[in-house]
């Protein structure tokens, strides 16, 4: 396995747990969105334009979801 593929395995692997961790704290739908931006920058550099294009929106969306999630202030 190449570089890129193992880059990929990991974008897709945090996407994963991330998403699956959303509901424990609004910390992880920021990291599923930051997880989001590394499969769009996976597609890109892997040629596969559309993909990167649909993470980079998907990411967009979660870190919009992150900013309305109210937080308790200090």
């Amino acid at each position: 396995m190449d570089h890129l593929s193992l880059f990929g395995l990991f974008a897709v692997s945090a996407m994963l747990v991330c998403y699956a961790l959303e509901a424990r704290s609004p910390w992880f739908t920021l990291a599923f969105a930051g997880a989001c931006g590394l499969g769009s920058l996976y597609g890109f550099l892997q040629g596969a334009w559309p993909f990167g294009l649909v993470e980079a929106i998907w990411a967009g969306v979660a870190l919009r979801k992150w900013m309305l999630i109210p937080r308790a202030t200090a």
